[in-house]
């Protein structure tokens, strides 16, 4: 029997392992594949023109491969949603996780998952039909596809993963942590975000981490609202994120042309840029562990 129980434990173990080393294995062949697909373009246009260039006209007569605007823009469309969508989701985490009532907690948590389960490109019709009239009645704008109808689509939409990455990391939180404060004559209030909300650091780090990872990663919401025009980055102005790049030209793009190639230059700067900000928030979460 328990020569049987450790050979259920080693072929579980080689599972597990397995599985891990086929994750492992599909982000080095998608970095391999990008790296491969991307250089040779940015080698044919130059680093600095591909990079810092501010006029894409790929399909002109003198074709012209410069991303900085839409560079500026996926940073400016998520910071932008970050700074909204992050405070409204840790808030509403710390009231289902600490202070909502039974009833009222399994309302609002099937309405976040619900919101999770809807498609982007509802979210981007809704937008297009709701949002762009409204910010062009609002601010007397003549058109209402810009860069701050990017960043409210954005920020709604980021929303379910940051409430319910949050309030898993809040419930976690021992419950002695708690009782400890308030036995020092604390707060409940001052007890959730001065002792729970920083012992939970972690779970919440990585829920913004998820809110960042699909706000710079959408595109189809984003292309329906923002205007996909690839101009320098303006709140009333219409614009083109990174992702928006590739999706709008890649289908019309002819196999083995520069602007192919450019297209999946532009998928690998996505890629580190995401790469950067991941390695970022690790670093200076190991670092306050550390201090």
């Amino acid at each position: 029997m328990r020569k049987r129980q450790q050979l259920v434990e080693t072929v579980i173990h080689g599972i597990f392992l397995l599985l891990g080393l086929i994750t492992v294995g599909c982000v080095l062949l998608i970095t391999i594949y990008l790296i491969i697909s991307g250089i040779p373009a940015i080698r044919r246009i130059g680093l600095v023109d591909f990079l810092l260039g501010d006029t894409w006209a790929s399909t002109a007569a003198e074709p012209s491969f410069g991303i900085l605007p839409f560079i500026l823009t996926s940073i400016y469309g998520t910071a932008g949603a970050i700074l909204f969508g992050v405070p409204v989701g840790f808030l509403t985490a710390v009231y289902l996780a600490k202070l909502a009532p039974p009833k009222v907690k399994a309302v609002l948590e099937g309405a976040v998952s619900l919101l999770a389960g809807v498609p982007s490109v509802v979210y981007g019709l809704v937008g297009m039909l709701v949002l762009v009239p409204g910010i062009r009645k609002l601010f007397h704008v003549p058109d209402g596809a810009s860069l701050l109808a990017a960043i409210v689509v954005l920020a709604i939409m980021i929303l379910p993963s940051i409430i319910k990455v949050s309030v898993t990391a809040l419930e976690a939180v021992p419950q002695e942590y708690e009782d400890a404060s308030l036995a020092l004559g604390a707060t409940p209030v001052e007890t959730y975000f001065r002792v729970s909300a920083p012992a939970a650091r972690s779970g919440i780090a990585a829920a913004v981490v998820l809110g960042v990872g699909r706000a710079i990663g959408e595109a189809m919401a984003v292309m329906m609202v923002s205007g996909n025009v690839p101009n320098m980055p303006a709140l009333f102005q219409s614009v083109r994120f990174l992702t928006t790049a590739v999706a709008s030209e890649m289908a019309y793009s002819s196999a083995g042309s520069l602007q192919r190639q450019a297209l999946f230059s532009i998928a690998l700067v996505l890629y580190l840029f995401i790469l950067l900000i991941n390695a970022a928030l690790n670093f200076f979460l190991k670092r306050d562990k550390e201090g």
